[in-house]
Formats: structure tokens, sequence, C-alpha cells
């Protein structure tokens, strides 16, 4: 018989402040805490995301690293487009522009409301330190518009041929989802390998999402961030549905 191991007894070391190395996340629990402490600088955050490893935290607690077990993976090619959102999409009410507004979509993030949840996890430092990597062209927004408002969006970090996803909002129905399908769809023909959507929902798996091993992930992202990096501002991207990417 297989012997049961008890992650009660994993022990989540502090981070160095010299240095930006982290514990390797295939040895960590499946919950995913490896590490605590260290700071968000550009530098520590992007070694960070390429080792699979990201920033969770609440206000008052030290940030927390985690890499968990499994990863919930989104492939370009594999969104899935209901019949009801296939009309949202045809119908053309939203518009979608890419690094327009990312301080009002990492805003919107911030505070708007969920069900369930106290407080967001997005404090400002966070946002500091997000907005930071924007200026430097490896944070990137997708904000959805209806009749000239922001009604939606999303943010994450771009590396390689890797988008790792962090927060998205819905001002009113479909918003959010037409972000992701605007982002999914460009990616896709830029070549991305997949988009890190981190811990499993039943609303990610309902657009295609995949669960697949911490490993497996881990393999695929070795790869990806050896590719070319779209570094800078995504402006000039445009996005407008098209059937030919429904699936």
């Amino acid at each position: 018989m297989d012997e049961v191991l008890d992650e009660s007894h994993y022990f989540i070391p502090p981070l160095n402040s010299c240095t930006s190395d982290f514990p390797n996340p295939r040895f960590a629990s499946d919950e995913g805490l490896l590490a605590y402490g260290g700071d968000l600088s550009s530098h520590r955050l992007l070694f960070a995301y390429k080792k699979g490893i990201f920033p969770w935290y609440s206000k008052d607690d030290p940030i927390l690293w985690w890499s968990p077990n499994p990863r919930l993976l989104l492939y370009p090619d594999k969104f899935k487009v209901r019949k009801s959102f296939k009309r949202v999409l045809r119908s053309g009410k939203f518009t979608v522009t890419f690094d327009t507004h990312f301080s009002k979509v990492i805003a919107h993030c911030a505070t708007v409301y969920r069900e369930g949840q106290e407080a967001s996890w997005i404090v400002d430092e966070i946002i500091e330190a997000y907005t930071r990597l924007h200026h430097e062209g490896f944070a990137h927004s997708v904000e959805v518009h209806k009749e000239g408002k922001l009604v939606g969006g999303l943010y994450g970090i771009a590396f390689g041929k890797a988008f790792f996803g962090e927060s998205m909002f819905s001002l009113v129905s479909d918003a959010s989802k037409v972000a992701f399908k605007a982002l999914s769809d460009v990616l896709g023909s830029r070549g991305y390998d997949f988009i890190d959507c981190q811990m499993k929902t039943d609303h990610m798996i309902g657009l295609g999402a995949e669960v697949v091993p911490r490993d497996f992930f881990l393999d695929a992202l070795e790869e990806s961030i050896t590719k070319s990096t779209d570094l800078g501002s995504w402006q000039d991207w445009q996005w407008q549905y098209s059937s030919f990417n429904v699936h």
C-alpha cells in the first residue's frame, strides 16, 4: 500500500530578501502554498511566473506564494461558446480594446462584489506592482465596452507564449466572458500555448478550461517561456467576433 503523505508536515519557508529564488514548486503540497515573504518587485514577480508561482494573500497577511496541484489551463482553440453566448457575440453590443484602461480594469477587479468574498486579495501593493509591470510591457488588460462605457475586462501577465490570467470583472452580464473570448482568439492567432487560469472554478470549466497535473503544467511552461514575448503595449491589437473562432 502506498504511504499517505501528510501535508501538515510541509515546511513553508520565508523567502530570502537578497535573492529571487523560490522552493521547487514540484515539491509543494497540492494546496500549493510554498513560501512567504519577499517583495513584489518586477524581477521577483516575473521570476515567480516563469516558475509557475503566483502571489495571493489578504491585507495584513505576509505575501504568500502559490503553485497549486492540479492547475487549470485554457487552450485558445478549445474555448467553448454556447448558443446563448454566440447570440451575445453576434449582437455587436460589446466592443473590445487591449491595454487601453489597465488602471481602471485592475481597480474594478479589486472592488467589484463577488459572492462569498468579504475582501479582495487585490490589495494596494498588488495594484502598484502589476501597474508597474504594465508600464514595463509584461502586464496587459482586455477592456469590454458597451455604449462607450467600460463594463468588463480582465488583466494578466504574458511571458513567452504563456498568458497568466489574474482577475476579471463584469458590470453587466457576459462582459467578462467577452473579454476572455477576445483574449483567447487573439492569443490563439499569435501562437500562444495556453492561458493559465490557476485554480479550478466551475465558470472557467464551462468556458473550456481543463484541469491538468501541476507537473504537466510546469513541463509545458518551461517550453512556453523560451518562445518570443509580446513585450510592450498591446493597444494596437484588435478583435472582432468571427464564427470561425467558435468551438
